[in-house]
């Protein structure tokens, strides 16, 4: 398959003001894939990771790949912890 370029948004409203947005980006046969939660209009968490070369070829065909997001796992840690 040739080089392509190809960008995707997708943007989920949850309740109580919550926002998650994934996107796929894939240049010259090099990809990355983010997760963003959003509580208000306050970014909250960032998630991105690069693509398997062979999702990219998937992709690139037009294939839906289930449970491409599943290993963008934004979890909340505690910073500056005082015991």
């Amino acid at each position: 398959m040739s080089m392509f370029n190809y960008e995707n948004t997708d943007t989920t409203i949850l309740g109580g003001g919550k926002k998650v947005v994934r996107k796929v980006s894939i240049k010259n046969g090099k990809g990355y894939k983010s997760v963003t939660k959003y509580r208000g209009k306050k970014r909250v968490g960032t998630v991105k990771k690069p693509i398997h070369d062979d999702h990219i070829h998937l992709i690139g065909g037009g294939k839906f790949i289930p449970g491409l997001f599943d290993d963008c796992i934004y979890t909340k840690t505690k910073k500056n912890k005082k015991l």
